[in-house]
């Protein structure tokens, strides 16, 4: 996992600029370093981006909004650093796209532990390429493809996913019927762990609704439980195909 992985860390102030660089180096991991949204811009364009330590408090552009123009346009996992610890303002960057959150000051450890986490699970792919990767077909119009790790309508039309939201989903779609709570959710989807709470699990629920109901039918196909978690309600029918 460790090997040819580019973070890009966008961070002001050169001291903890310096820090995360170390802690990035110290993993294996190659990082590369911008202030501000322009600067961000200029790496991005010219090379490959594994994943995206962001800080809120940017001059110029701040990261809110840089989380949610880097949202609209790629599926790269986002997590925000930020002196803001307040639960309005992690709700708004996982809103607003970011996989994560985390509050200054931060514990070195927790976040490596974090990065490999979130690697883990946007690099998740079928090992042994003889193994079939099965298409999941629900709610009569979706399509999930494991294996590509994409989610198409019958048309052909792709609907972007995060990481996030493609690990939640598949969760959802192999097991439909069935009552999840909240610590299943998090435990299936990230593993032990990971200091993801509850609530972000109810953000990254109601980003994946979103999209799902998007279309001209609108069906809700993940019902909440009162007390209980989330149900997808769908029926679901797998394929197989050669990988």
């Amino acid at each position: 996992m460790q090997n040819n992985t580019h973070i890009l860390v966008i961070e002001d102030d050169t001291e903890i600029q310096s820090l995360l660089a170390a802690l990035l180096q110290r993993n294996g991991w190659t990082a590369s370093l911008a202030s501000n949204g322009r600067e961000a811009d200029a790496i991005m364009a010219r090379s490959f981006i594994d994943l995206i330590l962001l800080d809120v408090m940017l001059p110029g552009e701040d990261g809110l909004s840089i989380c949610a123009r880097v949202r609209s346009i790629s599926t790269v996992p986002i997590l925000i650093l930020s002196a803001k610890g307040e639960d309005i303002d992690r709700v708004v960057g996982l809103e607003l796209g970011a996989d994560d959150y985390m509050s200054k000051p931060f514990n070195p450890r927790e976040l490596e532990a974090r990065i490999k986490a979130m690697l883990r699970r946007s690099r998740m792919s079928i090992k042994d390429s003889r193994m079939q990767a099965p298409i999941l077909y629900f709610g009569g119009k979706w399509q999930l493809d494991v294996r590509k790790r994409e989610l198409m309508d019958y048309n052909g039309v792709q609907t972007h996913l995060t990481p996030a939201e493609f690990d939640l989903l598949r969760v959802f779609c192999e097991r439909p019927g069935l009552t999840l709570t909240r610590e299943q959710l998090i435990e299936l989807t990230q593993g032990p762990n990971t200091g993801a709470t509850e609530r972000s699990i109810d953000i990254l629920v109601s980003r994946l609704r979103r999209k799902l109901e998007s279309g001209i039918d609108g069906q809700k196909l993940i019902h909440t439980v009162r007390s209980g978690g989330y149900e997808f309600i769908a029926e679901v029918q797998e394929q197989r195909e050669p990988a």
